[in-house]
C-alpha cells in the first residue's frame, strides 16, 4: 500500500475529500451588522474551495458565546440566511464546508452580553493576561460568572441549536470548538476548571460538558459529520493544565464511542514552547483517538507530507497560508510560489487582505 500524501483523497466520515489540505478555521472578522455572514464571506470561502475541506471561522452558538466584534453568529434567522450564501457559493465551486461552533466563555467582555451581564465560565477566574476585544477597543477582562450545574444544560442546549441552524445553512457538517482557552476548553482543563461537583475536579468530570455536547450535536446531525478540535499543550487565552497528556488522553479516549469524521489537534511548534506552551506528544493522542485525525500549526508543504507520511495524522490544516494563496492546494502541487501574508489587514475591514490575494498567473498554473 503506497504511503498517503497531501493529494491522497481521504474520508473524514461521511466527506470523501479530493485532498488532504484543509483549510483551517480562522478568525477574520468581517461579518456585517447583527453577525450576519456578508457576500464578501461568500466570495471568501468559495476563492478556497479546493481545500479538501473548509473549517469556517468560529461562530458564535448564542449572544452569550460572543466576545469580539463582527464575528459571525449561527443564533439567528438572519444569521442562518447569511451562511446560506456562504454554503451555496462553496458549493457551487465545487468544496465542502463546515461549520465551527464557538462559546467565548470567559474570553468576552460585559458590553457583548445579554443586559450587560458577565460573562460565563466553569468558574470565576480571570484571565491574566490580555484583554477583551470591544467595539470601543481594548478593555480588561472581567472576573466571569461560574455557571451553575442548573445551567449547564441550557448550554448544551445552545450547541444543538446552532447546530440545527447550521444543518439549515446548508453546511456539510460541522466542528466543536474545544480548544484555544474558550469555554469548553476552560471546563476540560484544571487551571481554569477549580469546580467541586460533577463537572470539576478529575479529568472524566472536567470533560464531561465536552462529552455531553458533542452527543447532543451527533443527534443532530450524526457522527460522521461531527468534528472536534482541541488545543492540548496551548496557553493562549491563559490557559493551563496539571497533566494536559492525561486530560487530553482521556477525552479523546472518550470520544471514540461516538465514530466522530475527525479530531482536529493544534499542535505546539518550537516557537509555541518559547512562549510557555507544554510539549503533548502527538503519537500518544494518536493512539488514543480511533478515527481519522486533522492536525494544525505553523505546518508547510514539506513538513505536512511527513507528518502525513509518518502516519501522525489523516489530513492537515493550514492557516496562514489558506488566507494568502486561495488556490494553496493547486500550488502544493506544483510546489509553486506562496503569496505573502498581509498580517496588518488579518482581522477586520473590507477586501483589502481577505479577497484580493491573487490565484496563479495562467502560465505558471499550466506547469
Amino acid at each position: 500500500m503506497s504511503t498517503p500524501d497531501l493529494f491522497t483523497p481521504v474520508r473524514l466520515g461521511a466527506v470523501e475529500t479530493s485532498n488532504r489540505i484543509i483549510m483551517a478555521p480562522l478568525t477574520r472578522m468581517r461579518a456585517g451588522p447583527g453577525r450576519v455572514p456578508t457576500a464578501l464571506m461568500a466570495t471568501y470561502y468559495a476563492q478556497r474551495a479546493a481545500a479538501g475541506l473548509i473549517v469556517s471561522e468560529a461562530t458564535s452558538v448564542s449572544q452569550q458565546g460572543t466576545g469580539c466584534p463582527n464575528a459571525p453568529g449561527i443564533y439567528t434567522d438572519e444569521q442562518t440566511a447569511g451562511w446560506q450564501k456562504v454554503t451555496a457559493a462553496v458549493h457551487q465551486a465545487g468544496g465542502r464546508i463546515f461549520l465551527q461552533l464557538w462559546h467565548m466563555g470567559r474570553i468576552s467582555h460585559p458590553s457583548f452580553q445579554p443586559e450587560g451581564g458577565l460573562p460565563v465560565a466553569p468558574s470565576a477566574i480571570a484571565p491574566r493576561t490580555g484583554q477583551a476585544l470591544t467595539e470601543k477597543g481594548m478593555q480588561p477582562y472581567v472576573t466571569p460568572r461560574a455557571l451553575s450545574k442548573e445551567e449547564l444544560p441550557g448550554i448544551v442546549t445552545q450547541y444543538a441549536d446552532a447546530a440545527q441552524r447550521a444543518k439549515s445553512a446548508g453546511f456539510d457538517g460541522v466542528e466543536i470548538h474545544n480548544a484555544n482557552g474558550y469555554l469548553l476548553d476552560q471546563f476540560l482543563r484544571d487551571g481554569t476548571n477549580k469546580r467541586t461537583d460533577e463537572y470539576g475536579g478529575p479529568v472524566r468530570n472536567r470533560a464531561r460538558l465536552t462529552l455531553e455536547v458533542t452527543a447532543a450535536v451527533v443527534q443532530v446531525w450524526g457522527a460522521d459529520r461531527v468534528g472536534i478540535r482541541f488545543s492540548p499543550g496551548g496557553v493562549f487565552n491563559d490557559m493551563s493544565d496539571s497533566n494536559p497528556l492525561a486530560t487530553f488522553s482521556h477525552v479523546l479516549h472518550e470520544l471514540n464511542r461516538f465514530k466522530l469524521a475527525y479530531a482536529h489537534l493544534i499542535v505546539s511548534t518550537d516557537d509555541d514552547l518559547k512562549h510557555g506552551a507544554v510539549p503533548v506528544p502527538l503519537p500518544a493522542l494518536r493512539k488514543e483517538f480511533h478515527g481519522p485525525l486533522i492536525v494544525a500549526n505553523g505546518f508547510n508543504r514539506a513538513t505536512a507530507t511527513q507528518v502525513l507520511a509518518e502516519d501522525l495524522a489523516d489530513a492537515v490544516a493550514f492557516g496562514h497560508l489558506f488566507i494568502a494563496n486561495p488556490d494553496l492546494p493547486e500550488r502544493f502541487r506544483l510546489d509553486a510560489p506562496l503569496n505573502l501574508l498581509d498580517e496588518a489587514r488579518l482581522y477586520g475591514g473590507a477586501g483589502q487582505g481577505y479577497t484580493d490575494y491573487p490565484a496563479m498567473g495562467p502560465q505558471l498554473a499550466r506547469r
